[in-house]
């Protein structure tokens, strides 16, 4: 396939072709377009490639706080896709709860963190974090903030909205994001409010489990849009008892 970057359009072809080398494109193009599926999407739309995940749902319908056995394991599902992606998503209120996300893959580069800081306060202490590994994550808050370790960078945004996060993540050198749903999902329902008709989220990631859990109300996943809409090329595999759909928007 073609290299969608316009610094490089196609001049590598052209060498080839003027020095007498025949030259097919798009061979397999569809397995190269999802190959690359993150880099061609940051280069057709200055934006990082974002897939929703970390979402375990129950037979009823009913978001469930935990993922599938095995799932943040070596080789699980999780942990590969940790691998993978270039960053992660989180709320403030995860960052400060819970353990971050990681990859267990052998010789896996981590996700940089990606903390979302809504009316946050003055001060935001990321209690997993050291001096050593805050340059691991990143805060973008909807107003100043100081983060403890020090050494964490924070950027201001003027818009706090999911457009916003991802243009500034490409800025970065990012081309995959994860947006983690898990433990705190209601803390990132505004960023996710339109996705679908924004087409701001790429692909999602959602765990079947097989129990049927009591109704605390309304579901959390009620956001993406005034529309429904199928995904397409949806993919299933049984995972240690769990159902895992994945499909793109």
């Amino acid at each position: 396939m073609t290299d969608p970057n316009p610094m490089v359009a196609s001049k590598g072809i052209e060498k080839l072709r003027n020095a007498g080398i025949d030259v097919r494109v798009g061979v397999e193009e569809a397995l190269c377009l999802r190959l690359n599926e993150a880099y061609i999407h940051r280069m057709l739309t200055g934006k990082a490639f974002a897939t929703l995940s970390r979402t375990t749902l129950s037979m009823n319908g009913i978001v469930i706080n935990q993922i599938g056995s095995g799932a943040d394991q070596p080789g699980g599902y999780y942990s590969q896709l940790a691998k993978e992606y270039d960053g992660v998503i989180i709320s403030s209120d995860m960052a400060k709860a819970t353990t971050l996300p990681i990859s267990r893959e052998a010789g896996a580069k981590q996700p940089l963190y990606i903390i979302i800081a809504q009316e946050e306060g003055s001060k935001l202490h990321i209690p997993f974090l050291d001096e050593e590994s805050a340059s691991s994550a990143i805060v973008l808050a909807d107003s100043p903030v100081t983060v403890e370790p020090s050494g964490v960078s924070v950027s201001v945004l003027d818009q706090m909205n999911l457009e916003s996060v991802l243009q500034l993540l490409a800025d970065r050198g990012l081309c995959s994001v994860l947006v983690d749903f898990i433990d705190d999902g209601a803390g990132l329902v505004s960023l996710l409010k339109n996705f679908q008709e924004d087409k701001l989220v790429q692909k999602v990631v959602v765990e079947l489990s097989p129990v049927w859990m009591v109704s605390p109300g309304l579901s959390d996943l009620a956001f993406g849009g005034s529309q429904s809409f199928p995904l397409k090329n949806v993919e299933h595999k049984e995972v240690n008892r769990t159902l895992l759909l994945e499909g793109y928007l």
